[in-house]
């Protein structure tokens, strides 16, 4: 096993910059999930780890060692990819072994003995027949991948990568072409098979929910930059700024612009149909920002229906009067579409509220939840 060091990574396609000095210290045997939308530089990142990209600059270390100008099958590091890549000719069993079949070692002789295979046929058999039990596919070793459902294709590319007995895997997008329910299953079998093998693992998603799941830590990725890398829980609850507040998190969070103004010796938040108290533990970062438009982060499930009994009591600092939309039940909860004033805010609410479309509702905010974010920056004010 072993860690692995980004340095200032940069990756350019001519004018575009895929990859803008992306720094991260990835420790050993540690779960890392970079996240970001589509187009954001994370699969470059990856690609350049493995080799498969080469870095505009920077470092990359796996390890101790720089592996810049290291070939891909010298990084001892091994790679499942989005579309499985299995060879459709070869069986379950050969897809899963070719790697080793193929590595070689020198041997110190002239050509043509100067390399012999670097495992023998029982250390390649052992490996897979382990590799095949661990994910379920002992019965499926002779089949070729056309008999495989998508979820078996699935595995046979994660055996593939772990009969290797890499310092590293990396993972791009593995479970994108999976349907809802078997996503969710090879999520669980993930998890569990890295906390098992103890292998550093780098995967790449744009779906936030694997990530929160997933990760030991994300790194949240816009547009080539990294705009936080944290433990899922503190970019839950303490994101860096408007892009990753918005983006982790389902439904997303609300964003409502809103003026900052002194009342009673605290502040308020004057979003012109409504008002409501933000925090008096963060009074002394708002000064600066008295009689100015900021924007009030507020998550759906932190909005409660006032008639239905809540964590949060109502107060006049935290009620809110607004119309419902749309109301799209979910089972457990129910997502409501509110309008207050020219806002439009989501809500999450245990599936008891009596809400009705094209009515009145009183809704509370969890203040002690809510964020504030600077306008010209877009960085969290609390």
């Amino acid at each position: 096993m072993a860690s692995v060091t980004l340095r200032e990574l940069t990756k350019k396609f001519k004018e575009v910059v895929a990859v803008d000095r992306l720094s991260l210290e990835i420790q050993d045997k540690e779960f890392l999930v970079l996240v970001g939308p589509s187009g954001c530089g994370k699969t470059t990142a990856l690609r350049m780890v493995a080799g498969l990209e080469e870095a505009t600059s920077g470092e990359i270390l796996i390890g101790d060692r720089v592996v810049n100008d290291v070939s891909p099958k010298d990084r001892d590091i091994a790679m499942v990819f989005q579309n499985y890549a299995l060879y459709p000719h070869m069986s379950v069993y050969d897809n899963m072994s070719f790697g080793l079949r193929l590595k070689r070692e020198p041997t110190g002789k002239p050509w043509p003995m100067s390399s012999r295979r670097a495992f023998s046929k029982q250390e390649i058999d052992r490996r897979v027949n382990e590799a095949a039990e661990l994910l379920g596919l002992k019965t499926l070793l002779q089949r070729k991948p056309k008999q495989l459902s998508g979820g078996q294709r699935q595995r046979v590319a994660l055996g593939r990568a772990i009969v290797r007995e890499p310092k590293v895997f990396l993972m791009d997008e593995p479970l994108s072409n999976l349907d809802a329910k078997l996503r969710v299953q090879t999520r669980a079998e993930l998890i569990k098979l890295h906390r098992r093998l103890g292998i550093t693992t780098i995967y790449v998603t744009h779906d936030q929910v694997e990530a929160m799941t997933m990760g030991d830590r994300i790194a949240v990725l816009n547009e080539g930059v990294m705009q936080q890398c944290d433990t899922p829980l503190n970019l839950y609850n303490h994101p860096a700024n408007t892009f990753v507040a918005g983006f982790i998190g389902s439904p997303a969070m609300n964003m409502i612009k809103v003026s900052i103004r002194q009342k009673d010796g605290g502040y308020v938040a004057d979003g012109g149909a409504f008002q409501v108290e933000l925090p008096a533990a963060v009074s002394d970062k708002l000064g600066p920002y008295a009689g100015k438009v900021c924007t009030l982060g507020i998550r759906p499930e932190d909005i409660y229906d006032r008639n239905l009994e809540g964590l949060v009591k109502p107060t006049p600092g935290n009620t809110v009067t607004v119309g419902v939309d749309v109301i799209e039940p979910l089972g457990n909860d129910v997502e409501l579409y509110l309008t207050a004033g020219e806002h439009q805010v989501i809500a999450m609410v245990d599936n008891k509220t009596l809400a009705r479309v094209g009515e009145k509702l009183d809704v509370i905010f969890d203040m002690d939840k809510s964020h504030l974010f600077d306008p010209a920056t877009e960085a969290a004010i609390y």
